[in-house]
């Protein structure tokens, strides 16, 4: 079994979080502020909030200075007015990457105080920078941020920017949370450092939405990053283990959970009895046990290999060639889950010239694994490296920009790529190796509701409800005998040309979860219209039989083979 250990270390380059009390009285303080998801939306009004979501900064900028001023000249009453005015100081420092005075941060963190926030190293003093340089001083890379060579006695001339980004987070299972990470190239300009820890992106909530939330005894989180899918597991799991091969991420990871422990039912001071964070590569740090639930956002973009390591960013990259990180996550996730346990991650895979875009991803798959993967997009190799670069903000220097391009584009003509798919895994390790197997795999590029969890695992216990009849059918039973239902969601849709006796198109679409949109035939539209529960699936089909003048098998069989797949995909459910 690979060695490993609890970290609890402290890391220079990252928030500490070493003083229980000190995080205490920091949550006091942005409680204090209704520095929160809500609290930010109304403070800076609509249409600034709106802007800073798409990456505008200008909008927001203006307003919180704006509502600063104001609670300097005793202005503030009508905005910013909770907690003396000061509510945008957290919103100027951490989100907009601005420098600030010591003597606002002071006014908006009574509890913590100034000297608190360096201490725990969410601040860095910037001596007499004006305020329009924000974000321009670069430390050196894996260095502590560290403060300028003096620090000023008058606290007017005593300004602060932010160490890290510390986010709200509006979470659906503890809340109102906090999430530190690094800083953006938005609020920090220049390239990110290669140890960059990515906070609440989109990734990162696409997965929190997509995973199926079944109450488990341990749950995985494989790459934990800031720690915020070991958030959601807490709320449905007894233990939760986050690994990561960043020192710098456990640190960002415990600094959160231990800020939001009350919202996380977490003890501060007994972390390790709900939460254990281990170093090491994928699934090095838990070799030989067992989960129910893993899930994971790995480091799945395909990056060109280059000779030096260094160019690699670890949040993104995981340093094999081409979608392998995917692939071996596919292959040898299945083995550390309990029978009937589930594995959910993100991923990218190669799609090469003149295959269908599964084939690659399916292979990917171990035998004797329940599996269903979803692809949500699919780039080419110019569109993929276009946006990887522009992630990391490398394409403001024009020449390594186009050499980096020139990277991308020759790694995957190396492996004749045409392009790169994204979407979601789900594999199952069966409970009994005589349980049914089922490997599906489809493309769904549309907009769908979110979260989409529910939905998914709503889809997987019908497919298990099928299963079992499936299993039963070589007796005769199947679905004939069950009862069925239009889920409440489907709508049907005719088509027809004026004049026609009869709709050329019958369509059923869903308005909830994957939003799936079917073709009907007349019989299979007929049978659907009677499924109200008054009737079996046999009789429904064998009314259609004799109203269709089709009294034969086949006709019923082949029917009932539709309806399986109306029920797999929704629009049919068992009766209650």
């Amino acid at each position: 079994m690979t060695e490993w250990r609890e970290f609890d270390d402290d890391v220079a380059s990252a928030p500490s979080s070493a003083d229980i009390a000190a995080l205490t009285s920091l949550a006091a303080d942005l409680e204090a502020l209704d520095y929160t998801v809500d609290g930010v939306g109304a403070l800076l009004g609509a249409q600034a909030y709106a802007a800073l979501g798409r990456g505008q900064l200008a909008p927001a900028l203006l307003e919180s200075r704006r509502i600063l001023e104001g609670a300097r000249v005793g202005a503030g009453a009508s905005a910013g007015a909770g907690a003396g005015g000061h509510s945008a100081v957290p919103v100027l420092l951490w989100l907009l990457g601005e420098t600030v005075a010591g003597k606002d941060l002071a006014a908006a963190f009574p509890r913590i105080g100034v000297a608190g926030l360096e201490r725990l190293r969410l601040i860095e003093c910037e001596t007499h920078a004006p305020a329009s340089n924000a974000g321009t001083i670069q430390e050196t890379e894996g260095a502590a941020p560290s403060p300028q060579a003096a620090t000023p006695t008058d606290d007017a001339a005593q300004r602060w920017r932010a160490a890290v980004e510390l986010r709200p987070y509006g979470s659906d299972v503890g809340g109102n949370l906090w999430v530190a990470s690094d800083l953006g190239s938005e609020q920090r300009p220049g390239p990110l450092r290669h140890d960059h820890v990515l906070g609440i992106g989109g990734a990162s909530l696409t997965l929190a939405q997509t995973v199926m939330r079944s109450p488990v005894d341990r749950a995985l989180d494989l790459g934990t990053g800031c720690g915020i899918q070991a958030f959601h597991l807490l709320s449905h799991a007894r233990h939760v283990t986050a690994t990561d091969i960043s020192d710098r991420a456990l640190a960002f990871a415990r600094f959160n959970l231990l800020l939001n422990a009350p919202a996380l039912d977490l003890d501060p001071r007994r972390l390790t009895e709900r939460v254990s964070l281990r170093r090491g590569s994928l699934l090095e740090p838990v070799a030989g046990e067992r989960f129910d639930l893993v899930v994971s956002n790995p480091p799945f973009v395909i990056t060109p290999r280059t000779d030096s390591q260094n160019e690699a960013y670890t949040y993104r990259d995981g340093g094999l060639a081409g979608d392998a990180i995917v692939e071996t996550l596919v292959r040898e996730l299945p083995g550390v889950l309990t029978p009937g346990g589930v594995a959910q991650l993100l991923g990218n895979w190669e799609i090469t010239e003149g295959t269908p875009w599964d084939r690659r991803i399916r292979s990917f798959v171990p035998a004797g694994v329940d599996a269903w993967i979803i692809q949500r997009e699919q780039l080419s190799p110019v569109q993929y490296a276009e946006t990887w670069l522009r992630d990391a903000a490398e394409h403001r220097d024009r020449g390594a920009y186009l050499d980096s391009f020139g990277d991308y584009l020759a790694d995957f003509a190396l492996r004749s790529v045409e392009g790169i798919g994204f979407g979601w895994v789900w594999l199952r390790r069966p409970l009994d190796a005589r349980n049914l197997v089922r490997v599906t795999l489809e493309e769904i590029t549309h907009e769908i509701e979110q979260p989409v969890g529910p939905h998914l695992a709503a889809a997987v216990r019908r497919n298990d409800w099928l299963a079992a009849h499936t299993e039963q059918a070589a007796s005769g039973i199947g679905i004939a005998d069950e009862f069925l239902l239009v889920a409440d969601d489907v709508t049907e849709e005719r088509h027809q040309r004026p004049g026609a006796e009869h709709p050329g198109v019958i369509l059923l679409r869903q308005g909830a979860g994957l939003r799936r949109t079917t073709l009907l035939s007349t019989e299979l539209a007929g049978f659907a219209s009677a499924c109200d529960g008054d009737l079996t699936a046999g009789q429904i089909a064998g009314a259609l039989a004799m109203l269709l003048e089709r009294p034969d098998a086949a006709f019923t069989s082949e029917l009932l083979v539709d309806v399986e797949q109306l029920i797999r995909e929704g629009f049919l459910i068992p009766a209650p």
